[in-house]
């Protein structure tokens, strides 16, 4: 449309080329954990859950550790992406640019202790909160706009493989794997931070 853009205002075009922060095409995760799941020896459920939440109220307050937590979370994504043909570098730039979006970069995802509801906004009907018991929730939601064909997906026959395997109709449905892999891979990370430590519980 640059030539029609360009008549109209009698100007002219400089950049012709799409933006990686792709916040029209957002995909997004949620679950919702009882407490005694994450039970120990070492560490009652519900006090690892509140590590969990503390931790990431510690990612959303600070962008030194924001950026940590949402690498975690990228880890997993971006393994998805590269399995799939998909451009992890474009995925990352808009991931982290959605992070920024409000002026100051914090944590994609939200953890928290007993929600008044399973899913913030609303959305989903199948996550609810497990009524007078302690239960972690949690959400991730960043954007993700990814392809199921043409490109790398469609000429390398691993990407093919690897669609196959996850069984995806759509390009919407692998976002929403990614976001559901994402948020897995934060969680096993900030559980490890809040109990046993991160070389112990995530690296070993």
């Amino acid at each position: 449309i640059a030539p029609l853009l360009e008549q109209l205002s009698g100007g002219r075009a400089l950049l012709r080329i799409l933006s990686n922060l792709t916040d029209r095409r957002r995909a997004w995760a949620e679950v919702t954990i009882p407490a005694k799941a994450f039970s120990s020896i070492e560490s009652p459920g519900d006090e690892v859950i509140a590590g969990i939440a503390h931790a990431n109220a510690f990612a959303v307050a600070d962008p030194y550790r924001a950026a940590t937590h949402n690498k975690g979370i990228l880890n997993g994504i971006d393994a998805v992406a590269l399995a799939t043909g998909n451009d992890w570098r474009a995925i990352e730039a808009g991931a982290h640019a959605y992070a920024a979006r409000d002026g100051r970069y914090r944590a994609l995802t939200d953890w928290r202790v007993n929600p008044d509801s399973g899913a913030t906004t609303g959305e989903s009907e199948l996550v609810q909160p497990i009524t007078g018991r302690p239960a972690l929730y949690g959400r991730l939601e960043l954007p993700l706009a990814v392809g199921i064909v043409g490109g790398t997906t469609r000429a390398h026959p691993v990407a093919q493989v690897a669609l196959k395997i996850l069984g995806v109709q759509s390009a919407r449905e692998l976002s929403e794997i990614m976001a559901a892999v994402g948020l897995a891979q934060n969680l096993a990370a900030i559980r490890a931070l809040a109990t046993e430590g991160i070389q112990r519980g995530h690296m070993a």
